[in-house]
């Protein structure tokens, strides 16, 4: 038996990025693939529909997932936002544009070297959990280790792991049935994380949570990322989530992204009204950093007083001093 080749990606791709994207259009409707590049390509959701038939759910989307990083996507229901996720690993077949991850052309791969990126290379935590019902919480998270052909032993050894890692230890023969909503989501990510895959995807996985179970898994994700450095994104259409897990955050609207940016970027200087108004009620000194408004003191001036990172907030500047 050959291995399956990788092709090499077409995209001009940053050098610290998993997943680069250029010009990705995912439009549904009859002959969709003539919409790209023509003159409906600008037109207004309701305009499109009304003339082609056709709905832009992605429009012409460019950006660059780095290595190590929680890339955020927000947006509005019918954004867009959830249709571009699935673009990443094909789930829903983009209609035009290019997409790479470490440098392989994903549009490009054939249904073997797409099986190995689902299975291997990433993992989605959806919002609804699909557990299997009859199985236990360990058999749950050893599922993507089953698919890949691991022995019963090494598969269990891992999901025991895993399940500890995620702070469900003693509840491994439990059947989703007897856990709660927060419990559920835990198995979810356990088992995404069971394979090891170089890149996490969550499609809103807290928002049907109440809101100290939405906390508390937020929490979670920030310490794994911070001990393992994994490289995630992350769909959100909570602006606090996406403020208080994002590395850099993308602000989709009908499809386009309107602004790309760190959450200081988004809240300090957004690109315009609609950003604005979607910012306006964030406290900022909870966000903003003394960098932006601070300076190191300059020669001969008096340095007595409480040392301040640049990075810290600017609240929790005002706590220091």
């Amino acid at each position: 038996m050959t291995a399956t080749q990788a092709p090499e990606a077409p995209v001009d791709a940053a050098e610290d990025a998993v997943f680069s994207v250029r010009g990705l259009w995912k439009v549904f409707g009859p002959k969709a693939d003539r919409i790209p590049g023509s003159e409906y390509a600008a037109l207004p959701p309701a305009e499109l529909r009304e003339a082609t038939g056709c709905t832009a759910a992605v429009r012409d989307v460019s950006f660059d997932v780095r290595k190590g990083e929680v890339f955020v996507v927000m947006g509005l229901s019918g954004s867009g936002k959830s249709t571009l996720v699935r673009c990443l690993t094909r789930l829903i077949e983009p209609t035009s544009g290019t997409l790479a991850i470490d440098g392989e052309d994903v549009l490009a791969m054939d249904r073997a070297r797409l099986r190995e990126l689902r299975r291997h290379r990433t993992a989605m935590v959806f919002q609804h959990f699909g557990l299997l019902p009859h199985r236990t919480v360990l058999d749950n998270v050893a599922y993507g280790l089953e698919i890949q052909g691991l022995s019963k032993a090494e598969r269990r050894s891992r999901a025991a792991e895993l399940v500890e890692k995620v702070g469900l230890a003693g509840l491994e023969d439990r059947r989703p049935s007897q856990l709660s909503g927060g419990q559920q989501q835990r198995v979810g990510l356990a088992r995404a994380l069971a394979v090891d895959p170089s890149v996490l995807l969550f499609d809103e996985p807290f928002s049907a949570l109440d809101p100290l179970i939405r906390r508390e898994m937020q929490d979670e994700v920030v310490r794994l990322h911070r001990e393992e450095g994994r490289t995630m994104v992350f769909i959100t259409h909570d602006l606090s989530e996406a403020l208080r897990l994002g590395t850099r955050i993308a602000l989709m609207r009908d499809g386009g992204i309107v602004q790309l940016g760190t959450p200081e970027e988004i809240v300090g200087s957004p690109a315009d009204d609609y950003v604005a108004e979607f910012v306006r009620d964030v406290p900022r000194e909870q966000v903003l950093t003394v960098a932006t408004a601070m300076r190191p003191p300059l020669a001969g001036e008096s340095e007595r007083g409480p040392a301040v990172r640049p990075d810290a907030t600017v609240s929790a500047a005002i706590e220091a001093v």
